[in-house]
């Protein structure tokens, strides 16, 4: 077996490492970053979310953010705890909870894109434009393929 060869062999499992580092790394950097204003990452992701469409119901929240009702619900009580999001039942179907950002809610995620911003580019510090760009299409293409292979049949 040549050496090229064998790094050919190798490049799945350096690949699989790698992701796992980065998006690791990357929630360490995060949480510590969003720490003053008092966000978890988990407080950060529902907000954002909210955040670009308020007043889903928890069930099409859930949904978007591919996490079970019971997970959502858990986080759904810190935030409204907060006063950073307040639930109140549809006003044509009772059983279904709408979610919405309150103004407390929307300071909130004012602060964390402004703090966003500055953490992107020290995380992509020293990669060009051009890269950035190869990079988000990449990871959009790999997060499709993984989606779809997670909704397989198992053979």
């Amino acid at each position: 077996m040549t050496r090229h060869s064998e790094k050919y062999d190798q490049w799945d499992v350096e690949l699989g490492v790698l992701m796992h580092d980065v998006a690791r790394l990357r929630r360490v950097v995060f949480d510590k970053d969003m720490k003053p204003l008092g966000v978890t990452r988990s407080h950060a992701w529902v907000l954002a979310r909210l955040g670009a469409e308020d007043g889903l119901s928890q069930v099409e929240l859930a949904a978007v953010l591919s996490v079970g009702k019971a997970a959502l619900g858990g986080i759904l009580d810190g935030l409204e705890a907060s006063d950073l999001i307040s639930r109140s039942d549809d006003p044509v179907d009772r059983r279904v909870r709408r979610v919405y950002v309150t103004d407390k809610g929307r300071q909130a995620i004012r602060a964390m894109r402004q703090r966003l911003r500055p953490l992107s580019e020290r995380i992509l510090r020293n990669v060009k434009a051009e890269d950035r760009d190869n990079l988000l299409r990449s990871l959009q293409t790999v997060k499709s393929n993984l989606l779809e292979l997670a909704n397989e049949d198992p053979e």
